[in-house]
């Protein structure tokens, strides 16, 4: 869909003829309603709930702990916000260790309770079949290759993959098999452009990219790490196009100083009483 055509919603059809008319497409992360507000209004394509959100929203360590009941939730309230964009909820791991059944019944939470358009797996080549039942359940599937977030247990574990020829056979290798598996995109995490490059030559369908590369079809950052809002360093590949911590940290502390000053609450904070009750004794 063009930015400034009358609102519709993006679907997998208007990611692949951008795709084919090699043109990119915008995807990042949200987890509330004004941020997908803000998204959609800035011409977003795609929105990712992601399982980040265990890590930028929890505070925890990693992302094998984000809870599936809550994404769904908090991914509702993105629907509600971003009601055109192309919504993807991110499985968590929690609704992947149980097994085929419920990540298929997971996959279904997020189409039907949180508006989701497709659900992002991250698979290594023996899940495939996971990818295959969810797809048969008629629900769209992007597979995540590359560096997998929630197999890393340490800091130190992520690293770049696909660094050689062997490994990027084996990539290759791998997103044949999800789309062979039924895999309607794929996603590709800090590989390098070579990678990326050979993959997207390799199949048809759209690849997006979180540290990929150009040569991929899309891509994706999480929004608080391109908006510099996080306590920690972002990755090498996103590009911080604001600070928005500092400015939300000097607002803070202005609104502190002016309560402790004084300054706050001002007249114009203070509701007025009506003029006859103001004239009346008390």
């Amino acid at each position: 869909m063009e930015t400034g055509e009358s609102p519709r919603r993006i679907t997998l059809d208007d990611l692949r003829r951008l795709k084919a008319a090699g043109r990119k497409f915008a995807m990042l992360t949200a987890y509330d309603f004004p941020t997908a507000a803000a998204a959609q209004a800035a011409g977003v394509h795609s929105l990712l709930i992601g399982d980040s959100m265990g890590t930028v929203l929890l505070g925890h360590p990693d992302t094998r702990s984000t809870p599936l009941g809550l994404m769904v939730i908090l991914g509702e309230a993105v629907r509600r916000g971003a009601p055109h964009v192309y919504l993807v909820g991110d499985m968590p791991f929690e609704a992947l260790r149980t097994g085929t059944d419920f990540a298929v019944h997971a996959a279904k939470r997020f189409c039907t309770r949180a508006g989701c358009d497709a659900v992002k797996v991250e698979v290594g080549s023996e899940q495939a079949p996971v990818v295959a039942a969810i797809a048969r359940a008629g629900v769209q599937v992007i597979a995540h290759l590359g560096l997998r977030p929630q197999s890393v247990v340490s800091a130190d574990g992520f690293k770049a993959q696909a660094r050689d020829s062997q490994s990027i056979c084996h990539l290759v290798a791998d997103a044949r098999r999800m789309v062979d598996a039924g895999a309607v995109m794929l996603l590709l995490e800090a590989v390098p452009g070579e990678a990326s490059r050979a993959v997207v030559d390799a199949v048809s369908v759209p690849v997006i990219g979180c540290g990929a590369g150009p040569a991929c079809d899309g891509h994706v950052v999480v929004t608080q790490d391109m908006l510099g809002w996080r306590t920690m360093k972002p990755p090498r590949f996103v590009p911080v196009l604001a600070e928005i911590g500092t400015t939300i940290e000097a607002a803070m502390r202005r609104y502190v100083r002016d309560i402790e000053t004084g300054v706050y609450p001002a007249p114009q904070h203070v509701y007025p009483m009506r003029k006859e009750a103001a004239e009346r004794p008390y």
